[in-house]
C-alpha cells in the first residue's frame, strides 16, 4: 500500500476539476504484427491499415502480474490492428492516484484496472465511459457474466466497470496444523466452533506466540474489507445503501468486541503486516484472505492448505472485492472500441477460466465455471471450488466502504485501533461513524446531481 494516499474527498475535487480537459491525442500508431481475428466474441472487424495502440494500467505483481502479461501477450499475438501498451502502476490505491493526476495532465490511460473502492470515485466524477453500445458492438454476452459480480459495475442501467480481477474473502486453514490439533478437515462452520477449536491450534514459546490460531490484517491490508462480513454476520452492518451509517449498531459493536476479544481476552488471534505471509510461513494456523491471494499462497506454501465457507454467527455474511477495468472518457474516440476489444478478451471465458486457475480470482463468466476445463480443474484443486460455491451467497459492499471518500481507511484505522491497541470498541466506533457521516455528505449531493 502506499504511504501517500490521497484523501479521497481531495480526489473528487481534482476529478470535477479535471472533467472539462479530457481530450487527448490519439497515441502514436505501432505496425501490426499479425492477421486480426474474425466472427467470435470481441473479434475485430476488418484489420485497421495501422495498429491502433491501447495504454492499459494495472496494479498486479508476482504471480497475478506474471499472469496478466501473459493474457496481454497473447491478446498481441491474435489482433494485428490493436496492440495493448501494457503498464504496472502500483497497488490499487496507487494506479488510481495516478489516473487521478494524468486526468488532469491529459495523459490518461485508455483504460485501467480499478478496485472496488476506487472506480465509483470515477464515475461520480463522469470520467469513466458508458460501456453498453461498445460492449454490443463486440457482442459481448453480458448476461454471461456472474450477476453479482457485472451488477456492481452498473449505475441506473448503465455498464461503467467490467468485472476482471474479482475476488471474495475465503476461510484458510493449514490442513497440517488441523492435523497435529485433531482437528476435522474443514473449516469451521460457526465463529463459535471455531472458538472451541482455537486453544488446539495456538502454540507458546514461554509467553510468546509463537504460531497464532488467528491474524487479522491491518488497515492498509483491507482489514475493513474482510470485518464487512464479520458485522453482516453478528446481525450489523456498517451503512445502508442511501449511507445512513450503522457503525454503533449493537451488532456491529458485538462483531467489533469479537475481534478486540480474540486478540487481547482470548488471545489466540494476532494482528499482521502479512496475513498472506505470515500463513505461508506457518506463523498462523487460519485466516480469513481473498481468493485472489490462492495463486500465491498455492505457489508458495510449503504445506498443504484447506479452504471454506466464512464461519457463521447470527447469519452467513460474505463480500464480493477485488477489480474491473474500464475506460476513461479522455480515449480517444477511434480508440474506445479498440478498447473494449481489449476488455471483451481479457474477460472471456476462455481468458477468465486461465486468468482464474493461475490466480485463484473469480471466473467472471457462468460459461468459464461450467466448461469442462474449470470442472476438471476443480476435482484437481477443490480448494479453489470453495470460492465459486460460495460466490452466489455473497452480497453487495456497504456503501460506508466503497463509495463514501477514503471509507476504507476510515473503518480500518477504527479496527486497528480495537485489533493493536484494545481501544474501547463503543468510543472508536462513534468516531468512525461520525467520520463517515461527514465524508458521506458530498457523495450523496454529487449523487443527486448526477443521478436525481
Amino acid at each position: 500500500m502506499s504511504p501517500n494516499r490521497m484523501n479521497r474527498r481531495q480526489l473528487l475535487k481534482t476529478l470535477g476539476a479535471g472533467a472539462g480537459m479530457m481530450a487527448l491525442a490519439a497515441c502514436a500508431p505501432v505496425p501490426a504484427p499479425g492477421a486480426a481475428t474474425t466472427g467470435a466474441e470481441g473479434a475485430a472487424s476488418a484489420p485497421a491499415a495501422e495498429a491502433l495502440t491501447v495504454t492499459v494500467w494495472s496494479s498486479f505483481t508476482g504471480k497475478n502480474g506474471e499472469t496478466e502479461t501473459a493474457l496481454v501477450n497473447k491478446f498481441n499475438e491474435e489482433h494485428g490492428d490493436v496492440q495493448i501498451d501494457y503498464q504496472f502502476q502500483g497497488s490499487y490505491e496507487e494506479t488510481a492516484q495516478k489516473v487521478t493526476a494524468a486526468l488532469q495532465a491529459r495523459t490518461a490511460p485508455d483504460v485501467s484496472t480499478l478496485s472496488d473502492v476506487w472506480w465509483f470515485k470515477f464515475y461520480l466524477n463522469q470520467t469513466l465511459l458508458p460501456l453498453d453500445d461498445l460492449l454490443e458492438a463486440e457482442n459481448v454476452d453480458v448476461a454471461d457474466y456472474q450477476d453479482s459480480l457485472i451488477n456492481e459495475g452498473v449505475r441506473k442501467g448503465v455498464h461503467y466497470w467490467i468485472p476482471f480481477a474479482r475476488s471474495t474473502p475465503l476461510f484458510y486453514y493449514n490442513k497440517q496444523m488441523w492435523a497435529d490439533a485433531g482437528l476435522p478437515d474443514r473449516g469451521p462452520e460457526t465463529w463459535a466452533e471455531f472458538m472451541e477449536w482455537a486453544p488446539a491450534l495456538l502454540q507458546m514459546e514461554g509467553d510468546q506466540i509463537k504460531v497464532s490460531a488467528f491474524a487479522h490484517p491491518d488497515g492498509a491490508s483491507y482489514i475493513a474489507w474482510l470485518f464487512q462480513g464479520v458485522t453482516w454476520q453478528f446481525g450489523g452492518k456498517y451503512s445502508d445503501p442511501d449511507f445512513t451509517m450503522h457503525m454503533t449498531h449493537e451488532d456491529t459493536i458485538r462483531a467489533g468486541q469479537f475481534y478486540k476479544d480474540t486478540v487481547h481476552t482470548y488471545k489466540w488471534a494476532v494482528p499482521s503486516k502479512d496475513v498472506q505471509a505470515d500463513f505461508i510461513a506457518g506463523f498462523t494456523a487460519a485466516a480469513m484472505q481473498s481468493t485472489g491471494s490462492m495463486g500465491g499462497i498455492k505457489a508458495n506454501a510449503p504445506f498443504e492448505f484447506g479452504t471454506a465457507f466464512l464461519p457463521k454467527e447470527k447469519n452467513f455474511g460474505c463480500c464480493t472485492g477485488g477489480a474491473g477495468l474500464a475506460i476513461l472518457t479522455s480515449c480517444p474516440e477511434n480508440e474506445r472500441q479498440a478498447a473494449m476489444r481489449y476488455i471483451a478478451f481479457v474477460s472471456n471465458p476462455e481468458s477468465t477460466a486461465f486468468w482464474s486457475q493461475n490466480t485463484g480470482y473469480m471466473p467472471v463468466r457462468k460459461s468459464a465455471v461450467e466448461s469442462a476445463e474449470m470442472q476438471a480443474y476443480f476435482e484437481e484443486f477443490p480448494q479453489f471450488k470453495t470460492a465459486v460455491e460460495q460466490l452466489p451467497l455473497t452480497q453487495p459492499q456497504d456503501s460506508a466502504r466503497v463509495f463514501v471518500p477514503n471509507g476504507d481507511q476510515i473503518i480500518g484505522k477504527g479496527l486497528e485501533r480495537i485489533t493493536v491497541q484494545a481501544d474501547d470498541v463503543t468510543a472508536a466506533f462513534t468516531e468512525v461513524q461520525g467520520i463517515l457521516e461527514e465524508e458521506a455528505k458530498p457523495v450523496v449531493e454529487a449523487l443527486q446531481a448526477i443521478e436525481g
